[in-house]
């Protein structure tokens, strides 16, 4: 935490007051870039119309519906995010995917994928231990 305090000619002198809290980091190999990258549906389409290859410009507006000028800043923020690589031929200026961003993207939902794996497989079973318990009561009554 950072606190000011006058010095002895009048000005202020910045003051670190420590703290536990100010040493608090969490490693991730995502960064949160790719969450809001993400999080935005028209870039969601690009992308996966991308998932089939390599595509210009025009193919792209025609798959996602919006107007050019609109799918090019989406691919300026995917491109700077380094989801995209772009090429030139000739006038035209094909995008393709990059795999690295996803590989990121993957390694980081592995991480929760056993818990959820592990609290789904619990989920199930309960469901059938009371699907066999209601069985059960139907056949006594």
């Amino acid at each position: 935490m950072l606190g000011r305090r006058r010095d002895a000619l009048g000005g202020f002198r910045l003051r670190i007051q420590e703290s536990v809290y100010t040493y608090t980091y969490i490693h991730s190999p995502v960064e949160s870039v790719v969450f809001e990258t993400l999080a935005d549906p028209t870039r969601r389409r690009i992308i996966e119309t991308l998932g089939t290859g390599e595509r210009p410009v025009h193919e792209l507006v025609e798959a996602v519906d919006i107007h050019q000028s609109g799918v090019s800043r989406h691919l300026r923020i995917l491109y700077d995010a380094g989801f995209v690589r772009v090429r030139a031929e000739g006038q035209k200026r094909l995008y393709s995917l990059r795999v690295e961003p996803f590989r990121d993207l993957d390694k980081w939902i592995l991480q929760y994928r056993d818990l959820w794996e592990a609290r789904l497989d619990r989920f199930g079973n309960e469901l059938e231990r009371r699907r066999k318990t209601r069985k059960t009561q139907e056949r006594r009554t």
